[in-house]
């Protein structure tokens, strides 16, 4: 499918949904993972397709909802709706922060996922660069900053900590990351969720990473998958990075409101 395929088909659909990761995919990779912002383009592409006409757009990461809201620069009168940790956290404007039928984490699973990431804290506190990022429902091990004849070893001794203590939780690699997680939910949750929630009857998603591809693979008839970047994928669609996302993005927002004139 060429992106003006894309578009055209994209532009007819009576309720759009346009569900977009973010780090990577509107933001460029970044040491600091909290200094993370929207590439200026995306942003300003963004906006133009949240005002185009039936059209609702929504972020969707593996980041912890309330880090997520920092580095989108979302308030509370944004009209984007969010899903973090994969899905297992929602944000909508009615609603505001909530999570799905399973809740909050409870005391017991709080105080494993905290004793396992003091672990992990302690297992790789003597590699230069290497550190432990919290999340909601576990962990993850960055190493972006930790030098790469170094990284297999990092991961290889907290892959061995959590087969040991925790080989029930969900493990996932990304660009130079691996996380933990005691839920199982996927950005294809995350998804099937917006889609039922938005009434969608057509759905594009774009991605730069593993983990997108959960979302692009249960993407069905209609819908349209872009891989942003290098890659295996099952998108049907594959741009070169933001600059190009942003500019598919735009044409679709220029062409949904002059079809629906």
């Amino acid at each position: 499918m060429t992106i003006g395929d894309a578009i055209a088909s994209l532009a007819r659909a009576d309720r759009l949904l346009v569900a977009l990761d973010f780090d990577g995919t509107l933001s460029p990779l970044v040491d600091d993972p909290m200094s993370a912002r929207m590439a200026p383009a995306a942003r300003d592409a963004v906006d133009a397709i949240a005002s185009s006409p039936d059209t609702t757009v929504a972020l969707v990461s593996g980041r912890s909802l309330s880090d997520l809201r920092v580095i989108a620069e979302h308030g509370d009168d944004s009209v984007l709706l969010l899903a973090g940790s994969h899905g297992a956290e929602h944000w909508t404007p009615a609603d505001g922060t909530r999570h799905p039928a399973a809740g909050e984490p409870t005391a017991a699973e709080r105080a494993e996922r905290d004793r396992l990431r003091a672990e992990a804290e302690a297992l790789v506190a003597g590699v230069p660069g290497a550190w432990i990022e919290p999340k909601t429902f576990g962990f993850a091990v960055p190493s972006r900053t930790v030098a790469a004849d170094e990284r297999a070893e990092l991961h290889a001794r907290v892959d061995a900590l959590m087969a040991a203590q925790a080989p029930h939780w969900r493990r996932r690699t990304g660009h130079h990351i691996v996380e933990y997680a005691f839920r199982a939910e996927g950005k294809d949750t995350a998804l099937a969720w917006l889609r039922a929630h938005t009434g969608a009857t057509a759905v594009l998603f774009a991605g730069d990473d593993v983990t997108d591809e959960d979302a692009l693979g249960s993407l069905g008839p209609g819908d349209v998958g872009v891989r942003v970047g290098p890659g295996q994928t099952s998108a049907s669609v594959r741009v070169a990075g933001i600059p190009e996302l942003a500019q598919m993005l735009v044409r679709l927002a220029h062409e949904r409101t002059r079809t629906r004139e």
